[in-house]
């Protein structure tokens, strides 16, 4: 297998909007467009939009989002048009662009999910992608290099065209698989999918829930529980920092569970967060201190408890049929049906928003049968 990191083809280094819109235009309407981006998120709440890489035909092209504005640039082709966006592992990337195609690319073919479909592993890397598909070896020397300086190194600018070069390769080949497995229409199902998760700018209304610790709280301390972390996660949007900057999961919990009487005990008890300023502590002991009322406790969606005894055996027979259903269909039995669906299934006896669609078809008897 060929060491093809000091192969990398020219790639046009794009500065200029009228650069971008003209390197677009000479693309057919309908093209299957390589697309990647480097993006930095170390220290704020937003992806920081660094590079987007372009491949099509044998020609590439890094553009440059910190040298000029590239607005709806991009929407015409990839947001509106027929151009088949050709991604891997696209959810972050998509979170990196939402403020240039906030409804995501209007045709995406994300690679992961497609191998996936294909009997090639869930989560497969780009890297082993590559190397099966076709037979190179990419160097991942860059993975965690300062996209944000300027200029790039020859090595970053390498590492960041490779990353679109074999991509008209593997969609080609996924492309007739799937076509083989009768599986376009699912694979394109998911990518729907993933591009609305990723695209959704707004934050999780009932983020209590991820807390499952909590469960046997009183209904009151639930609320308010989820009353800060609320409160955080639009602070952190505001301040474009990252959550546990302003408040640690620990913190919120152990805030939420004994609220502190003073703003000297606050001070105190969350010493050492770094966005948690003299503004914020202001807001938050008030969050804290304010009672919590009956309409509160009602918009707060219970946090779930593990599920036990019949509850439990449903779990492990559900489990059963859904690993038996991904062998016939020769799935991952994780992209047929996450261990944490199957769990929120059957405590709450709600169908859940993950298996509609095609997931529905194939699991709804089988489960609902099974129900404690």
């Amino acid at each position: 297998m060929q060491q093809d990191s000091s192969l990398a083809p020219h790639a046009d280094w794009i500065q200029r909007r009228e650069d971008l819109q003209a390197w677009l235009a000479e693309l057919p309407g309908d093209a299957a467009l390589g697309f990647d981006t480097e993006f930095m998120r170390r220290n704020t709440f937003y992806p920081q939009l660094a590079l987007i890489q372009l491949g099509w035909n044998g020609r590439y092209a890094l553009v440059d989002p910190l040298a000029f504005d590239i607005n709806d640039a991009l929407r015409p082709l990839i947001g509106e048009g027929n151009a088949v966006t050709v991604m891997h592992s696209a959810s972050e990337d998509l979170e990196a662009l939402s403020p240039l195609l906030p409804h995501g690319p209007r045709q995406l073919f994300d690679t992961q999910i497609a191998a996936a479909f294909v009997g090639m592993g869930l989560g497969i890397s780009y890297r082993a992608l590559v190397a099966e598909l076709a037979g190179a070896e990419l160097d991942k020397g860059e993975t965690r290099s300062d996209w944000l300086q300027r200029p790039l190194t020859d090595s970053q600018r390498v590492y960041a065209t490779l990353d679109v070069v074999y991509l008209k390769t593997v969609h080609e080949q996924l492309a007739e698989r799937l076509a083989q497995r009768d599986r376009t229409a699912w694979h394109a199902e998911d990518c729907e999918r993933l591009k609305q998760r990723a695209c959704y700018r707004e934050g999780d209304p009932q983020p209590q829930r991820g807390f499952r610790s909590a469960s046997e709280w009183r209904p009151e301390q639930q609320a308010l529980l989820r009353r800060v972390l609320l409160w955080r996660d639009q602070s952190a949007r505001s301040l474009d920092r990252p959550r546990p900057w302003l408040l640690e999961d620990a913190a919120a919990m152990s805030l939420a569970q004994q609220p502190p009487r003073s703003a000297r005990e606050l001070e105190e008890r969350t010493r050492g967060q770094r966005a948690l300023r003299s503004p914020q502590r202001v807001e938050l002991l008030d969050l804290l201190q304010r009672p919590v009322d009956a309409d509160e406790i009602s918009a707060t969606g219970p946090i779930l408890e593990s599920p036990q005894g019949e509850a439990k055996r449903a779990l492990a027979a559900m489990k059963d049929s859904v690993d038996k259903h991904a062998e016939q269909l020769e799935l991952p039995p994780g992209l047929l049906c996450p261990r944490k669906v199957l769990e929120e299934y059957v405590v709450t006896a709600e169908w859940p928003d993950f298996l509609e669609g095609w997931r529905r078809g194939v699991l709804f008897e089988p489960l609902s049968s099974l129900l404690p």
